[in-house]
């Protein structure tokens, strides 16, 4: 195992944001988790596990710990039970997720087809319940195996004892800096038909169509690249987080308030497991509406030309500047709306 020392963070981050890790190593084994957190320990230094950087904002003075760098590979495809159609995909941590989504979808086999171009590994999918146009990752889980940084064991979780709700799962609540994503199993079915449950997904195709999983795979990355939610080499909008912001859930009331203020309905989506008799509204339309247009600009730090909800480096940003932007933000829909944002990304260092 190889413990680098004050190791640049910002490189491996979407946001190209941030400073050292006092400690760094990247674990291709099980066994390599083990032995770091045994390091981490012994120099009584806090643990931060990284996967691919896209959700994350490193602090500009960095982290005065041990940053566990999650790089596991292999997957092992097996059938599941006679009859019922599905595979289980089980999937190494380390794996980068679009990559995974693909050879998916080369299965023809559907469940992730709407997650496809998001950036990041395969370990930090089930940590924020990832989803998008449709889908979240919720709905595909089987298992989550886990190194337990407590108990010094392994462990393994069944989709219902996960407790995901939109963006929320127990590895970001209840046992946030416990454990330790390993792998994860996916169900999935094999030749199902797509979902088609976005309007933006709907729309690109014609009604009473019936596209292959390629092909609303292929409109969800145009989709996204309009955005400025695909990674595109080159394109300053990229330099992002991807959402900063959470879509708040919150109360019919509030809701009815929001339409009083600004004399129109707000996009509303359905609220998610675990929010009955709540609504869930655009974030990136409250935050327009509190003023803030696509491209605006506070120093180095922006919103993306393509996305109200993406903050952007706009070269040489600081973490300082991007908060500072933020809770400009935050400050002006409060005002407004009395609706408080929650930041999406994981903080580092602060």
């Amino acid at each position: 195992m190889l413990v680098e020392e004050n190791k640049p963070l910002a490189p491996l981050t979407t946001l190209g944001i941030g400073g050292p890790a006092r400690w760094f190593v990247e674990a291709k084994t099980e066994e390599d988790i083990v032995e770091a957190s045994e390091l981490a320990k012994e120099k009584g230094a806090p643990l931060f596990v990284l996967g691919g950087g896209s959700n994350l904002l490193v602090a500009d003075a960095g982290f005065n710990g041990l940053v566990l760098h999650i790089a596991l590979k292999g997957i092992q495809v097996r059938e599941s039970a006679a009859g019922t159609n599905e595979r289980i995909y089980e999937v190494a941590a380390g794996e980068d997720w679009d990559q995974f989504v693909q050879q998916a979808l080369d299965d023809n086999c559907t469940g992730l087809e709407c997650l496809t171009g998001i950036p990041g590994t395969v370990g930090g999918t089930p940590v924020q319940n990832v989803g998008a146009y449709g889908q979240e990752v919720a709905s595909a889980i089987e298992r989550v195996r886990v190194f337990d940084l407590h108990e010094r064991s392994i462990a393994e979780f069944s989709a219902e004892e996960c407790g995901f709700a939109y963006r929320h799962s127990r590895f970001n609540t209840t046992d946030k800096g416990r454990v330790v994503v390993t792998r994860v199993d996916y169900r999935l079915r094999s030749g199902g038909a797509p979902t088609l449950k976005y309007a933006d997904l709907r729309r690109a195709f014609p009604p009473d169509s019936n596209p292959t999983l390629n092909e609303v795979a292929d409109a969800v990355r145009r989709i996204r690249q309009s955005k400025g939610m695909l990674l595109v080499e080159n394109d300053p909008d990229c330099r992002s987080a991807g959402s900063f912001f959470k879509n708040p859930v919150v109360s019919e009331a509030q809701a009815a308030g929001a339409a009083i203020i600004c004399g129109e309905d707000p996009p509303r989506f359905p609220s998610g497991r675990g929010n009955e008799g709540l609504v869930k509204l655009s974030a990136a339309w409250l935050i327009e509406r509190a003023g803030f247009a696509k491209g605006y600009a506070l120093g180095r730090a922006g919103i993306s030309h393509k996305h109200t909800l993406a903050l952007v480096n706009r070269g040489g940003a600081t973490a300082a500047e991007i908060i500072a932007l933020a809770d400009q933000i935050r400050s002006a829909v409060a005002a407004r709306f009395a609706i408080d944002l929650q930041m999406e990304p994981v903080m580092l260092g602060f």
